[in-house]
């Protein structure tokens, strides 16, 4: 089945083939030449080589990607979408290092839509799926770091592990003497789109699977930019994370942080992650 976009409906797929060219192709069907997957760009096609990967403990994606895509770009030029991926990077390098079996999203500078995002973390059904990004827009002075976890309406663990990482990452920020930017609402919270379900493709694509999108901190603010182009700190920030998940895993601990009434952010398309023009890439 498929949407009205023709693209096939989220759901469907039971573990992914990493291809010979690196992709990670969610597999709807086993065939007598090899797999029927579904391509980055929402398509069906046939593979006949690859890796089969049944399920992993964690999916982190790496937000944004692609020439097209690079989301918010700092004064000092430091593109989110480079920013996103070498941090994600890390927090896969922390969280294997721990034991942990991680796929991510993207491991290289690339586009991928958000329905295939959503795709591969349903075909792993994962512990948890952890979508990394970095915000812009706001120049207001605060004295504590803008870090903002957003955890799906309907899911209690995906408002646990929102809490939890908000814990983590704030004490690890809130350690570093800078002139942080803010929302007075900052914390842990959902985002509605105009039906109630979530704003966010990819906590709504992911289906049942328990999902957060981070927003560390403000790329836009030339101070956390140097921060975060730092690789000191981004170890900092997988370390974060990494504490993050062993409490979810291995504690009952609710969490913290949690706003109780966001201001609102609007319903307007986020602009990004769609299938609109895309083109597959070789897949072997």
């Amino acid at each position: 089945m498929r949407d009205e976009n023709g693209v096939p409906l989220n759901g469907q797929t039971d573990g992914i083939l990493i291809t010979n060219t690196g992709w990670i192709a969610p597999i709807i069907a086993t065939t007598a030449d090899g797999w029927q997957v579904w391509t980055p760009c929402g398509r069906t096609a046939i593979l006949t080589e690859g890796q089969v990967v049944e399920s992993a403990d964690f999916v982190i994606d790496a937000g944004h990607g692609g020439s097209r895509e690079s989301g918010a770009v700092g004064p000092g030029g430091l593109r989110e979408a480079d920013l996103n991926l070498q941090v994600a990077l890390k927090i896969r390098d922390a969280l294997v290092g721990s034991g942990y079996s991680v796929i991510m999203t993207r491991e290289t500078d690339v586009r991928v839509p958000i329905v295939t995002r959503g795709e591969i973390a349903q075909a792993l059904d994962p512990i948890a799926n952890i979508s990394i990004h970095f915000n812009a827009g706001t120049d207001a002075g605060s004295a504590d770091p803008g870090t903002e976890m957003y955890h799906q309406i309907e899911s209690s663990e995906s408002k646990r592990l929102a809490g939890l990482m908000y814990e983590e990452v704030f004490a690890t920020l809130d350690g570093y003497d800078i002139n942080w930017v803010s929302l007075s609402d900052a914390g842990a919270m959902s985002r509605p789109n105009r039906s109630g379900g979530d704003y966010y493709g990819v906590l709504r694509r992911p289906g049942p699977v328990t999902s957060v999108l981070v927003e560390f901190g403000y790329i836009s603010n030339r101070a956390e930019e140097d921060l975060d182009a730092d690789p000191a700190g981004q170890q900092q920030l997988a370390a974060a994370t990494l504490r993050a998940i062993d409490r979810l895993v291995e504690t009952t601990a609710p969490g913290s942080g949690f706003t109780a009434n966001p201001m609102f952010r609007g319903y307007g398309p986020s602009g990004a992650g769609r299938t609109n023009d895309c083109v597959d890439p070789t897949l072997q």
